[in-house]
């Protein structure tokens, strides 16, 4: 669960750290500057606008509404395309913290059936019945606890890494 939390984690870093390209080409653009030929390479989201627009500065084409508008939809299918891998692995989280439940209680039916039958009923003293009862106990109380953190930890990751996408997703469209 904790390496999958650190996967999505890097991940939604990932995403927004590819943007920082195509805000630099964004920005050049806007303040008219000479954009390098590196920039332009490294740009994928906008590499059909910038090729449009590129033709823009040399005074051949004019935008219309619709293609202004058909290139804004494939950024945008493109940037949500992206977050697929992330939402995939906060489905993941759940999975594996409802995976850790029931293996879990599993063991905990399981050492439930042994502690009953460690039991010595034919022990003359309640005490002694009492003190095996709490030690064949212990295993099915660690297998409650695997089940329980289990499932703690695979919603923690997921609401984290939820968090994370819909901060990243937020972090990409105001950075472009």
């Amino acid at each position: 669960i904790v390496v999958v939390l650190l996967l999505g984690i890097a991940e939604n870093i990932r995403q927004v750290m590819m943007l920082y390209p195509e805000v630099a080409w964004i920005r050049g653009f806007q303040a008219e500057a000479h954009i390098p030929g590196s920039t332009l390479r490294r740009i994928r989201l906008l590499a059909p606008m910038a090729a449009m627009l590129g033709e823009r500065r040399s005074g051949r084409l004019q935008l219309s509404a619709t293609a202004t508008r058909a290139v804004l939809d494939g950024i945008s299918s493109r940037l949500e395309e992206s977050r697929d891998l992330s939402r995939y692995l906060v489905g993941l989280l759940i999975f594996l913290g409802l995976l850790g439940t029931f293996w879990g209680l599993l063991e905990t039916v399981q050492s439930i059936g042994g502690a009953i039958e460690g039991l010595d009923v034919t022990a003359a003293q309640s005490a002694t019945l009492f003190d095996q009862l709490k030690q064949g106990l212990q295993a099915p109380l660690k297998g409650m606890g695997l089940s329980f953190s289990s499932s703690l930890f695979g919603l923690a990751g997921s609401l984290i890494l939820g968090f994370l996408d819909l901060k990243a997703a937020d972090r990409k469209s105001t950075r472009l």
